[in-house]
Order: structure tokens, then sequence, then C-alpha cells
């Protein structure tokens, strides 16, 4: 049974990486179609890629996510098995609420909101000082620093280009796009995948198939796989929402929102193992480089509706995961 059980949240868990690459391809995407450096199809292309060769960098989220939020070790691997499907589940069922009404909100906090719920219903071991340091501090801070710094770079760009010619300017942050964007979907591969990989592990550990958080070749390859697939499925109704919505962006200001939450991203995951939201983080920025024109550029009752899916993302994620265990667990428990 425990076989069957690890198939199954293998394939889930996949599954929630699919649906991580559609839900967050605009993170990488949205500033550069909405400026028009890069046609939809030709953003999604090279999203997939990058996407791709970021899920095969580094590992150090995706063991946070396997072996720093819950033990499920405290429980039989039947048991333990049932919690980490639940968890995907809930992860998944937010995923495509926030989807459907285009808002951008973090597939991360939805994994980590998952299985904090199927750890508190199953009673096992909640590491809440990981939580606090890697998920819900970041989680604070990466928006505030992804809009100072975009503020601050966006303020220097204006000075050092302010004499020159604006179609010139233009026509080279749009070229410079490309770049930025390519950047930003690497980390947002390095940062997402790594939390698909992280899940696999935990249910090979629980099902007693694995004794370390070591992450397996075969996992990566198909965390990698599976949130590009995802990626070049697109994401429609979010990118509206991050390339029109929140503020009308300028090639300039795209390439600055992208290199800043890129630069953020690369940072938490290489120097602090902390799984932050991509969504946050290219959010924030593109509203710190709106914020340069004038503050009323940014339309904040679109940017409050963004900030409550972000503060609901983790309880409504946990509270889905935990009905979805306790469900599972009276059916096959």
């Amino acid at each position: 049974m425990e076989i069957v059980l690890v198939v199954l949240v293998v394939v889930f868990a996949l599954g929630f990486d699919y649906t991580n690459g559609f839900h967050d391809a605009a993170n990488a995407i949205a500033t550069s179609v909405s400026t028009r450096a890069l046609t939809p199809r030709a953003a999604l292309i090279m999203a997939a890629v990058f996407n791709m060769v970021g899920a095969l960098l580094g590992t150090g989220v995706a063991q946070t996510i396997g072996s720093g939020i819950i033990d499920v070790g405290e429980r039989p691997a039947h048991t333990g098995l049932i919690m980490v499907l639940a968890a995907v589940v809930g992860a998944i069922v937010w995923n495509l609420i926030t989807w459907w009404f285009g808002m951008p909100s973090s597939s991360s906090h939805a994994l980590i909101g998952g299985l904090t719920g199927v750890g508190i219903a199953g009673g096992i071991t909640v590491h809440w000082d990981v939580i606090l340091d890697k998920v819900v501090i970041p989680m604070v801070f990466s928006p505030l620093v992804g809009f100072g710094l975009a503020f601050a770079l966006m303020i220097a760009l204006l000075w050092v280009f302010r004499n020159a010619n604006p179609h010139k300017v233009t026509r080279r942050f749009r070229h410079a796009q490309t770049v930025s964007a390519a950047a930003m979907a690497l980390g947002h591969g390095l940062q997402d995948a790594q939390k698909t990989m992280g899940v696999i592990v935990l249910a090979l550990v629980a099902g007693g198939f694995q004794a370390t958080s070591e992450i397996p070749l075969w996992v990566k390859i198909s965390a990698a796989l599976a949130i590009s697939a995802g990626t070049y499925a697109g994401g429609w109704r979010i990118m509206r929402t991050l390339g029109r919505r929140v503020i009308e962006l300028d090639p300039a200001r795209g390439f600055v929102a992208e290199t800043v939450a890129a630069s953020v991203l690369y940072t938490t995951a290489f120097a602090f193992q902390a799984p932050i939201s991509t969504t946050q983080t290219i959010t924030s920025a593109i509203m710190g480089v709106g914020s340069t024109k004038r503050l009323s550029a940014v339309r904040w009752g679109v940017a409050g509706n963004i900030a409550i899916a972000w503060v609901l993302t983790i309880p409504a994620a946990a509270g889905v995961g935990a009905l979805v265990f306790v469900v599972l667990d009276a059916l096959i428990g």
C-alpha cells in the first residue's frame, strides 16, 4: 500500500508543479509581454526553458521543504504519506482558486500552508521556528526589499538617462528586457521547482524508500520538466493582473522590476535556502517602479486585493490540507 501512496504523492506533487508553472508563468513574462519586449509565445518558450534550467541549479530550498516544516516520520509510513498527499492537494486547490480569479498568490506559501495544516491535524511536530525564520520573515521583508530596491534603482536610471533620447532609451530597454525576463524565469525555476522536489523527497522518506533528504536526480529532472510544461501552458489571467491592472509598464520599468526580483530570488535561494514567494517579489517590484511615476499611478485597490490573497494563502491552504487529511485518513487510513 505504501508504494501506491508514494506513487500518488509523486503524481500529485508533479501536478502541483505543473499548476505552479501556469499559475506563476506571469511572474517571469507579464512585464515583457505588456511592454511588447517579447511576443507572448516567445516569452512562454523562453520562460519554460529557463524555468527548467533554474530547477536544476540548487537544492537548498528543496531540503528546507523536505525536512524543515513537519516531521512525518513521527507517524507510521502509511499515515505520513496520507499527510503529504493531503498537503499537496490543499496547495493545488488554493492554486486553482486564485488562478481562476486571476489573483497572483504564492504557490510556495500554499504548499507550506498545506504542510502546516496536515501537521496540526495529524498531531505531529511543526517546526514553527523554521516557518518563522524561513517563511514568515522573508514573506514580510522580500516584498519590502523588492519595492524599495526597484524604486531606488528606477530613480537612479531616470537620473542617468534624463537627457537621453526617449525613443532610443525605450528601444534599448526593450531589448534588455529579454535578458531580465530570462533571469526572472531562471529564479522562478530555482525557487519553485525545488519545493516540489522537497515534497517528493518527504514522501520517499515517509514511505521508507529513502533515509536522507538528498534529492535524487530523477526527482530533479521530473520537477524541472513539470514546471517547464506548466509554464508553457501559460497563465493569462494572472498575466493581465501583473502586466496591466497594477500599473501600465514601460520597458525601462519592466527591466528594473524583473532585475530586482530575480536578484532577490537568487539571494534568498543560495544564501538563506528560504522558500520565498516569486509572486510577492515581482509584484512588489512592479509597484516600486510604478511609484516613481507618481503614487497614484499604481492601482492600490488592485494591490490591496493581491495583499489580501497573500495573507490568506497560508491559513487557507492549511485549512484545505487539514480537511483533506481528515477525509483521506478516515477513508484509507
